[in-house]
């Protein structure tokens, strides 16, 4: 059987482009955390470098224009939010999910607002108004798409910005990103439906795809990212525990997989070690000394690779 294409120092084969403003520190974060570090002379440089044998060239755009870049082929690879990818309806392969925003690990969505004070309580209710709706918006085709579907009469102007402010004299609604509801709220505006829910994507040119060097060192990128993203939730814990007291620990520690147990020289107990969410070790630890176990170490984890 045939292995791989071959890629080399000689054989770098992808073009990469990554998100400028709300998303790019994260996204750096992430690609630092991943090893894949990304390499500019400032923080303003739109050109950058990632010191790896599958990487070509690197750019850092604007995720506005990402999807297009890439469906054009200007760019093997992308990341973006499928916000991005819905408004400019372009033909792009999604090669996975990334789960993080600007702020948090949470998706954000595409949200429907209106006066605080409005009788307008669901998008139902904008069906058959006498005037078409004023709607202000950094995604317009989207909305036209989703208004039209609900049977919904809309003038849709694109918004440069502040769009929460433009409720009631210039607009009757906004369709604005959210990630908590929060700053809508502050403004005075209650959203009565969401749009889209948009959580960050992996996106490559179809042609690209298709090629099978491109491809194999595509998925070897996404096996980087997913695993890095995969272990900032997940801890490993190792611990030590006499023979009489291991199933009451094993009762108590929950694992990804099935925990790794070793009999300790001596026949003094057992060592164990698994990996847990890292949203339960305060109240695991204590909970396995309660049961008997001692040395107890939580590791910090790179990545996990299934």
């Amino acid at each position: 059987m045939e292995g791989p294409p071959p890629v080399g120092h000689n054989g770098a084969v992808l073009t990469i482009v990554l998100p400028k403003g709300s998303l790019e520190a994260a996204t750096l974060a992430l690609f630092a955390d991943a090893d894949l570090t990304v390499k500019r002379s400032s923080d303003v440089d739109y050109r950058a470098s990632i010191d790896d044998p599958r990487v070509l060239e690197v750019r850092i755009l604007r995720p506005q224009e990402i999807p297009v870049y890439v469906a054009e082929g200007r760019f093997d690879l992308g990341i973006t939010g499928r916000d991005w990818i819905e408004e400019r309806g372009v033909e792009v392969e999604s090669l996975g999910e990334l789960a993080y925003s600007k702020a948090t690990s949470n998706p954000i969505r595409v949200v429907l607002a209106v006066a605080g004070d409005s009788p307008f309580n669901t998008i139902e209710d904008l069906v058959g108004l006498p005037e078409p709706l004023r709607v202000s918006t950094e995604y317009p085709e989207l909305t036209r798409r989703a208004l039209a579907a609900k049977g919904i009469s809309a003038e849709v102007s694109l918004s440069y910005g502040a769009t929460e402010a433009k409720v009631p004299d210039i607009a009757d609604c906004v369709v604005e990103i959210t990630e908590t509801g929060r700053a809508l709220r502050a403004a005075g505006l209650k959203i009565i439906h969401t749009l889209l829910v948009s959580r960050t994507e992996v996106i490559a040119n179809p042609a690209a795809a298709a090629d099978p060097a491109k491809r194999h060192a595509m998925g070897q990128l996404m096996t980087l990212l997913e695993g890095t993203m995969e272990a900032r939730e997940k801890v490993l814990v190792k611990l030590n525990v006499p023979s009489e007291q291991l199933d009451a620990v094993l009762a108590v520690l929950p694992s990804l997989r099935s925990p790794t147990i070793s009999e300790l020289s001596g026949g003094a107990g057992f060592a164990v070690e698994t990996v847990v969410a890292k949203a339960v070790i305060n109240t695991l630890i204590p909970n396995l000394k309660d049961q008997g176990a001692t040395d107890i170490l939580e590791l910090a984890l790179a990545k996990i690779v299934h």
